[in-house]
């Protein structure tokens, strides 16, 4: 048997790794975001507080992200929070009362707007807080860092 044949039936009795993506939010307002894991390199912008970005490469002390644009940048780990937020990716998103396109709209908000999520649910929606404490139904296709 080739070598290549070999890894590949090695790889396929293995248990599947898992590729779930790893999102997580910025926890202070006018946090630096740098072109390199260390406090020297060059900053490249600041970010918000609840700013979602998903971790690509997890260090002791720094995180390589990516953001909603696709830019990526490192930031200190103690910067980040667990808190899962989605950033609204369209000009405005309808929210509902329940996760179906018929129920009543809660509120709407605009692109750019952080919305903390509650909930994964089913079916293409998730569940989501409005800073202002206004729950409801948003589809995932609205939304960006889920």
């Amino acid at each position: 048997m080739s070598g290549w044949r070999a890894i590949l039936l090695l790889a396929a009795l293995l248990p599947a790794p898992s590729w779930a993506l790893e999102y997580r939010s910025i926890a202070v307002d006018r946090t630096v975001m740098y072109d390199a894991p260390s406090l020297h390199g060059k900053k490249l912008y600041l970010a918000s507080r609840y700013y979602p970005v998903e971790v690509i490469v997890d260090l002791e002390s720094f995180a390589k992200v990516r953001d909603v644009a696709g830019d990526l940048a490192w930031v200190e780990k103690k910067n980040l929070a667990a808190k899962r937020m989605a950033l609204v990716n369209v000009p405005l998103a309808d929210v509902r009362k329940t996760p179906d396109a018929n129920a009543a709209l809660v509120f709407q908000a605009e692109r750019s707007v952080a919305l903390e999520m509650i909930e994964n649910v089913a079916n293409g929606w998730i569940k989501v807080r409005h800073a202002d404490g206004a729950l409801g139904y948003v589809r995932v296709s609205q939304v960006w860092g889920i």
